[in-house]
C-alpha cells in the first residue's frame, strides 16, 4: 500500500467516526489497519503526514518536522548543518548511541538535552513498536533531518521512531525475526552490534554470520564482543580493558552467555539487511588487520585468529 493509499484510507476511516479519536490510538503499533494507521501518524500527538518525494513530512500542532530521506552520513562523526527559513537540516550518522543522538540535537537545536531525555522515556507517545519494550535506543533512525525552529524535542524523535517503523516494515522485520528463529528486538540488537564493530558495510553480513554461528556453537560459545561490554560501561573506544572485562553489567559478552539484553546503538538499514540475512560460512572471528584502510579478515579457528593478530601487528607496529 502506498503512503497515499494509506492516508485516503486513514483519512476515510475517520471520517466516518462519531467523534475525533483519542490521540493514543495513533500511538500504538499493533497488527492490521491499526498498526497501518499508528505508523503513519506516530511522529506527534495530532499530525497530517503528506508525501513529498522520499521523504515523510510530519506537521505536528506547533511543529514540522521531515522524516530523513534515504540517504545517510555514512563515515561522519558529526551532525551536519544547513539552515533554511525556520528549519535546521541535520544528519546524524548510523551507529551513534541514543545519548549522543540526543547531545547533538541539543547541540543543533538549541533546546535543553533535559528535554530530550524528558521525551526520550515516554515510548508510548514516541511510537515505539511493542517489542521494544518502551526502551527507544536502537529505534533512533540515522538520517538526514529537516527540523522547524518549532519543532518539540518529543515530535523531533517521534520522526526518527516513524523513520524506524517503516524501515522496518519495509525490511520485513517481524516476520524476518520469526523466520531467523529470533524475537524483533533480537535482531535489532544484533544489527546495533554489526553497525558497531563494521568499518565497511561489505563486511557486515560476514560479521552478522559471526555472531550467529557464535549463538549457536556446541558447546556454547560466548559472543565477546568488546563493543557490548563499553557500552554497559558507559564508555567508549575500540577495546575494553582487562578491568572492562570484569565488568557485572548484562552487556558484559565476555561474562555472559547469548545477546545483551538490547541494541547498543542505533544501526542503519544496511545492519538491518545483515541481521536478516547474513551470509553464509563458518566464520567464528574477524580481525581488523588494516585499520587505515578498514581491511577485515575473517577466519573459522582460533588459529587462523591469532595469525590474523600477528598480521594486524606486522602492520601496526601495536
Amino acid at each position: 500500500m502506498s503512503i497515499e493509499d494509506l492516508l485516503r484510507e486513514t483519512l476515510s476511516d475517520m471520517a466516518h467516526e462519531e467523534q475525533p479519536p483519542p490521540p493514543g490510538r495513533f500511538l500504538q503499533v499493533r497488527g492490521g489497519r491499526p498498526r497501518r494507521r499508528g505508523l503513519a501518524l506516530a511522529a506527534a500527538m495530532a499530525v497530517a503526514v503528506m508525501a513529498v518525494g522520499s521523504t515523510f513530512v510530519v506537521e505536528g500542532l506547533s511543529s514540522r518536522v521531515a522524516v530523513p530521506r534515504d540517504v545517510t552520513a555514512q563515515g561522519t562523526d558529526k551532525a551536519l548543518v544547513g539552515t533554511g527559513q525556520g528549519q535546521t537540516t541535520l544528519t546524524v550518522k548510523e551507529g551513534l548511541r541514543l545519548a549522543q543522538v540526543m547531545e547533538k540535537l541539543s547541540a543543533v537545536t538549541g533546546k535543553p538535552l533535559a528535554e530530550f531525555e524528558r521525551a526520550a522515556k515516554d515510548g508510548r507517545a514516541l511510537g515505539l513498536p511493542a517489542y521494544a519494550k518502551g526502551a527507544p535506543e536502537g529505534f533512533a533512525f540515522p538520517g538526514t533531518y529537516e527540523v522547524s525552529s518549532g519543532a518539540s524535542p518529543g515530535e523531533i524523535l517521534a520522526a526518527m521512531v516513524t523513520r524506524f517503523n517503516r524501515v522496518a516494515e519495509d525490511s520485513d522485520l517481524v516476520d524476518g525475526a520469526r523466520r531467523a528463529g529470533r524475537t524483533p528486538l533480537e535482531i535489532l540488537t544484533i544489527a546495533s552490534i554489526v553497525q558497531t564493530e563494521s568499518y565497511d558495510k561489505r563486511d557486515m553480513p560476514k560479521i552478522a554470520r559471526v555472531i550467529y554461528n557464535r549463538l549457536n556453537h556446541t558447546p556454547e560459545m560466548r559472543l565477546q564482543m568488546d563493543s557490548t561490554v563499553l557500552y554497559g560501561l558507559n564508555k567508549f573506544g575500540i577495546s575494553a580493558s582487562n578491568e572492562d572485562l570484569k565488568s557485572r553489567s548484562r552487556y558484559n559478552t565476555f561474562a555472559r552467555l547469548g545477546l545483551p539484553p538490547g541494541p547498543i546503538c542505533n544501526p542503519g538499514a544496511d545492519a538491518i539487511e545483515a541481521a536478516l540475512k547474513p551470509a553464509t560460512g563458518p566464520w567464528l572471528y574477524y580481525v581488523i588487520t588494516d585499520p587505515k584502510w578498514g581491511v577485515m579478515k575473517f577466519t573459522d579457528s582460533e588459529a587462523g585468529f591469532f595469525k590474523l593478530l600477528e598480521e594486524r601487528r606486522r602492520r601496526t607496529g601495536e
